[in-house]
């Protein structure tokens, strides 16, 4: 893995907007083709298999948590855990999720699963993408994203209830919309029926008891870029359980244990020693050097680095109500100040390709960078 810097192509802004990529900056650049990562085919093969091999321990870990019912690490509800064991009993359809590694000196690290509501999706399988073919289409990426989503879509479609699947995010999201708007756009071109709609306008019909879209149509198949934990804060998300239509939510809510980062201390304590894991505890003390982790957070928020007793880097937040895990500190690596993590992608099951997001701290923040990568032989 090796950092090289470059110039980027002339009204590069231009070239990314045509693609539909409107929030490349923002008060700061987040798209950033100054530089690239370049990464040998051994070493793409070794992120390829350590994410397959992470998938297939989560969804073990899935079935530990319900067999052993250990819903109160993840800070779940009571009236919640029933839906969620329908959800992984019916085999509720899950489209994505993105794996965070730390790459670094041979070994990969799972840091954490976005597993609920994953962004860069659209950076990741698109806009690096035409970048690679105007810098040097003679290389390669990792990255089959768009070729999945499209096939996986085709191969859900016999399994979702005959009616449009809704998409749905925040208004005024641009980051959000864009990625939803693509992943619907996979969808149409899979062949099903789309609508959009805005998380604040789905309705609820009282009498009929189902949620309603704009004009008042049942919504039976939904995906969602809005997180499990904020639908079932509010008593919108307790309707979910009484809507005759029993309709598909994607991703289901079985991924609420996934992506708590309650589910990296379940994965140390059932396959300890595994290469691609790090010891994580729900106790203090047990690690000297170590990461301080909301089970719930986002964008970097409420973390706490410390080695040796000295907190190295800190960030500040609304998060940690519900509980912290303590992670052994695997430190990013340090290109000239620069520190990458790489987001690994599982699409239908599979792997499916990367994107990089790099930091000027230890923390990957909402202040991260999307960089570009390509593959040598």
């Amino acid at each position: 893995m090796i950092r090289k810097t470059i110039d980027p192509r002339n009204n590069w802004q231009a070239e990314v907007e045509k693609l539909g990529f409107g929030f490349h900056t923002t008060n700061v650049p987040y798209w950033d083709e100054s530089a690239y990562y370049e990464f040998s085919m051994d070493e793409v093969l070794k992120i390829e298999t350590a994410t397959a091999e992470l998938w297939d321990l989560c969804l073990g870990t899935v079935q530990h948590v319900i067999d052993n019912r250990l819903y109160n690490k993840f800070g779940i509800a009571d009236w919640l855990v029933p839906y969620i064991e329908k959800t992984w009993a019916e085999d509720h359809p899950a489209i994505y999720g993105r794996f965070d590694f730390c790459v670094k000196n041979g070994e990969i690290k799972l840091l954490e699963f976005n597993a609920d509501t994953p962004t860069s999706l659209y950076e990741a399988g698109i806009v690096q993408w035409f970048w690679l073919q105007d810098f040097d289409k003679s290389k390669d990426q990792f990255n089959s994203i768009h070729e999945k989503l499209i096939a996986y879509w085709k191969h859900l479609k016999t399994y979702l209830y005959p009616a449009p699947v809704h998409f749905t995010c925040l208004k005024e999201t641009l980051e959000d919309l864009t990625n939803t708007e693509y992943i619907r756009d996979c969808a149409i071109q899979a062949g099903l029926e789309t609508k959009l709609i805005f998380i604040d306008d789905i309705g609820w019909d009282d009498h009929s008891r189902m949620f309603v879209d704009m004009e008042d149509e049942p919504m039976k198949n939904i995906f969602k870029l809005y997180p499990w934990e904020w639908i079932v804060a509010d008593d919108f998300g307790k309707s979910i359980l009484l809507d005759v239509n029993r309709p598909f939510w994607i991703e289901p809510a079985w991924k609420m244990l996934l992506s708590n980062k309650a589910i990296l201390s379940i994965l140390w304590e059932l396959y300890p020693e595994h290469p691609n894991l790090l010891p994580a505890f729900f106790e203090p003390g047990k690690l000297t050097n170590f990461v301080k982790k909301p089970i719930l957070s986002r964008e970097g928020a409420n973390i706490n680095i410390v080695q040796a007793g000295e907190t190295l880097q800190s960030s500040e937040g609304e998060y940690g109500k519900e509980g912290f895990i303590f992670q052994e500190l695997f430190s990013l690596p340090n290109f000239d100040g620069n520190h990458p993590v790489v987001g690994s992608w599982v699409i239908g099951q599979e792997p499916a390709g990367m994107g990089i997001r790099e930091s000027k701290t230890l923390i990957t923040d909402n202040q991260s960078r999307f960089i570009p990568h390509l593959i040598t032989t």
